[in-house]
C-alpha cells in the first residue's frame, strides 16, 4: 500500500469517527486563542482550558496583560506547566502586538513567529483555526503517530510537516491536524496501540507483528 492509499484510507477513517472538529482550546477571540495555544506547550487542552475560564472573562485584550504585568500573570497561570516563562512571554508578546500590530493578531506565519514565545507550531495553530487558512500544526503526538502509520521517517516535526503536505490534499490540513490529534487521545495511545491494535494501524499494516518504536522529535 502506498502513501496515497493509506491517505485515503485515513481520511474516512477520520472523517467516519469526527465528522466535525471544535476547537479543543476555549477562547474569546483570536488573541486569546493565541494566548492559549501559547499555554497549551507541555500541557493538556483540558488544563488550560480550566484555568483560562477564570480569565478570559476580564483579561482578553493584550492591553490587559501588559497592564497585570508578569507577576499577576504568573498568579493566574500557576497551575499550568513552566507558568514563569510562560507569563514573560504572554507579556512580552501583548507588548509587541501593542506596539507593532495595533493590539490585533498579525495574520502572517511571518508576523506570528517573530512574536515572543510563538513557534511555528503555535503560528500554524492560529492561522488555521483563528484565521481558516489551511495549515498542518505538527506536534510531537502527530509526529508519533505519523511514524506508526508509514507516513514519515522524519526525525523531526518540520521534516513530518513536509511529509504530511505532500501526502494529503491542501484542503483537508486544517481538520486532519485536530482529528489526528482526537484519534491518537482515544485510540492510538502512546501506551497502548504500539501500531498494532487500533483501526488506522490495522488497516495501514494488516499484517504487522511486531511493535512500532517511534523516534522522537
Amino acid at each position: 500500500m502506498n502513501e496515497k492509499e493509506k491517505a485515503k484510507k485515513i481520511i474516512k477513517i477520520l472523517n467516519r469517527i469526527y465528522p466535525k472538529t471544535p476547537t479543543p482550546l476555549k477562547h474569546k477571540n483570536k488573541f486569546t486563542l493565541l494566548t492559549s495555544v501559547l499555554l497549551s506547550a507541555q500541557c493538556t487542552d483540558l488544563n488550560v482550558n480550566n484555568v483560562t475560564k477564570n480569565i478570559y472573562p476580564k483579561y482578553y485584550k493584550p492591553e490587559h496583560f501588559v497592564k497585570l504585568g508578569i507577576k499577576k500573570i504568573e498568579k493566574l497561570i500557576k497551575r499550568i506547566g513552566i507558568f514563569r516563562i510562560k507569563a514573560k512571554s504572554i507579556y512580552l508578546m501583548s507588548q509587541q502586538l501593542i506596539d507593532k500590530h495595533n493590539g490585533k493578531v498579525p495574520k502572517t506565519f511571518k508576523e506570528l513567529e517573530l512574536l515572543p514565545g510563538v513557534g511555528h507550531k503555535t503560528a500554524s495553530v492560529v492561522m488555521s483555526q483563528g484565521f481558516g487558512y489551511p495549515a498542518f500544526a505538527v506536534d510531537t503526538h502527530i509526529h508519533r503517530l505519523a511514524q506508526r502509520w508509514g507516513l514519515t521517517s522524519g526525525k523531526n516535526v518540520i521534516q513530518t510537516e513536509k511529509d504530511l503536505k505532500r501526502i494529503f490534499p491542501k484542503s483537508t490540513w486544517s481538520k486532519l491536524h485536530l482529528q489526528i490529534i482526537f484519534y491518537g487521545r482515544e485510540f492510538c495511545k502512546a501506551r497502548n496501540c504500539y501500531g498494532l491494535a487500533c483501526k488506522i494501524c490495522i488497516s495501514c499494516y494488516p499484517n504487522r507483528k511486531k511493535p512500532v518504536v517511534t523516534k522522537k522529535a
